[in-house]
């Protein structure tokens, strides 16, 4: 069996990092979602398992202290996120590559332990104020949230130099065929 890689998906919220990875899981068949483990509160439209693993913040530091994860981040006033090793094992055993929808810190922790297994993909648009039209346009959030999600961008707007490669999503087929591009040319080498 040919080995497996890992493709990183990170992006500051509302840059859609999401959409990509959804459109990539759509198109490829041998590509596996890595659901990622997180404390903050479901969403009517998300599913425990398919679009993360929604836990208690006790479980998720028994978790941390088990030594169960990959990488995780507390962020957005105390919220964990986090990828768990043993999901990350269970999709690889299947012989599929692994696609991930990270925040930017996550994302550098998981190329810096898979190395040359892994693209880190950084996704980014063009200005904060696309990324504040997006986020207000997703109405998912309070105005308290947002701002917040405004000012950490900021900050991770930094870190994109640090990622192998970017993929700016001001036109989002634009962004979805350059994605394809670094998938198969990734999984082919």
């Amino acid at each position: 069996m040919p080995p497996t890689k890992l493709i990183v998906f990170s992006a500051p919220s509302g840059a859609g990092k999401t959409t990509i990875v959804k459109h990539l899981l759509a198109k490829y068949p041998q590509l596996a979602f890595s659901v990622s483990a997180t404390t903050r509160a479901q969403r009517p439209h998300e599913l425990h398992g398919r679009d993360y693993y929604f836990i208690s913040q006790a479980e998720f530091e028994q978790k941390i202290a088990a030594g169960e994860f990959l990488e995780y981040e507390q962020v957005y006033g105390g919220t964990y996120y986090g990828t768990l090793k043993a999901e990350i094992e269970r999709l690889r055993g299947a012989g599929r590559h692994v696609v991930f929808d990270v925040d930017v810190e996550g994302g550098l922790h998981i190329k810096a332990f898979y190395q040359a297994e892994a693209l880190a993909v950084f996704v980014k648009v063009s200005s904060l104020e696309v990324l504040a039209q997006r986020l207000n346009a997703r109405n998912t959030e309070s105005a308290e949230k947002k701002a917040e999600r405004l000012a950490k961008a900021t900050k991770e707007m930094a870190y994109a130099t640090q990622f192998d490669t970017v993929v700016v999503n001001d036109d989002l087929p634009t962004a979805l065929a350059r994605a394809e591009q670094l998938y198969e040319q990734f999984t082919a080498a």
